[in-house]
């Protein structure tokens, strides 16, 4: 496995042909990992942010255009912005972490499955289709890495909103346009709050609430709901604007693996309703999650 927490971090100047901080003995090679060399999760967040805010770029193009929706096999919407937006990814990836399996929504949608282990990546160029399709703004573009089963680092970016969201060891946010470059000194740190005396906030999925979701919602006491698109819901609780966000409805893992990096980056937790871990690397399921609920707090 590859060890990510001693590395040392360069910045090049922003040109047409140095986007992204790189790790190297010297300044002018592209980041690589090597066990002997290794980058601090952080660091390593800030660089999926930067790849979220370039990929961008090709997905508000589209999200600007008469684009036209089309069906994948298992029947969810795809648009053009997904494939390209995870081709972007996939370049800039390899570049950086050439050694670590990814696990891309759209690839694997095409048959590619990588053998994975310990350690692998997971990007959903697109989370939030729907919402997409439906101009409401509530979309992201998701990188995150996995290690021993859960989400150590990872970036959220919302390019309609022009909000990103990155963590590991510790949870950031930043307003930035798509492709604009990515200032450590506007980065500012979030994190959860704890539970309001009046009783806690819970965030609902925008297109897939159900009857149990909102019978767990009763039963924890839940005063307000606020709605919410794709991986956004992790962040709200990220960034201390709610308590709680159950979901019972099928999602993929790379829909929920960045949001749970930067939620536990930032102070909370996901579980499986009973408590459990819930965790990543499901390969015998095909990646399917279960049934989860994400906190602001964790459960002692």
């Amino acid at each position: 496995m590859l060890d990510l927490s001693n590395a040392r971090l360069w910045f090049l100047p922003m040109t047409p042909n140095a986007l992204f901080p790189v790790l190297a003995n010297s300044p002018y090679s592209l980041l690589t990992i090597s066990e002997h060399d290794a980058m601090p999760l952080d660091d390593l967040s800030l660089i999926f942010g930067e790849i979220c805010l370039k990929a961008a770029i090709p997905v508000m193009d589209v999200y600007a255009s008469d684009f036209t929706p089309k069906q994948k096999a298992d029947r969810s919407p795809v648009t053009e912005a997904d494939k390209r937006a995870e081709i972007v990814i996939l370049e800039a990836l390899r570049a950086h972490l050439p050694d670590i399996p990814v696990l891309a929504e759209e690839s694997f949608a095409a048959g590619v499955r990588p053998a994975i282990g310990a350690e692998f990546l997971l990007v959903d160029p697109v989370d939030g289709t729907k919402e997409f399709i439906a101009k409401s703004g509530e979309f992201t573009i998701n990188i995150a890495l996995i290690r021993d089963g859960l989400p150590v680092c990872g970036a959220v970016y919302a390019p309609a909103l022009k909000r990103l969201f990155m963590g590991a060891q510790s949870a950031s946010a930043v307003d930035l346009d798509p492709g604009a470059a990515l200032d450590r000194s506007r980065v500012s740190r979030i994190q959860t709050r704890k539970p309001p005396a009046m009783g806690p906030t819970a965030v609902m999925s925008r297109s897939h609430a159900d009857q149990q979701t909102r019978d767990f919602v009763e039963a924890q006491g839940v005063v307000e709901t606020i709605s919410a698109g794709s991986s956004l819901k992790f962040c709200r609780l990220a960034e201390g604007l709610a308590d709680l966000y159950p979901r019972f409805g099928p999602t993929m893992e790379w829909d929920t693996a960045a949001g749970h990096a930067v939620l536990a980056a930032a102070g909370g937790a996901v579980t499986q309703p009973d408590g459990s871990r819930f965790g990543y690397g499901k390969t015998e399921a095909g990646y399917l999650n279960g049934p989860f609920i994400a906190w602001a707090q964790p459960k002692p």
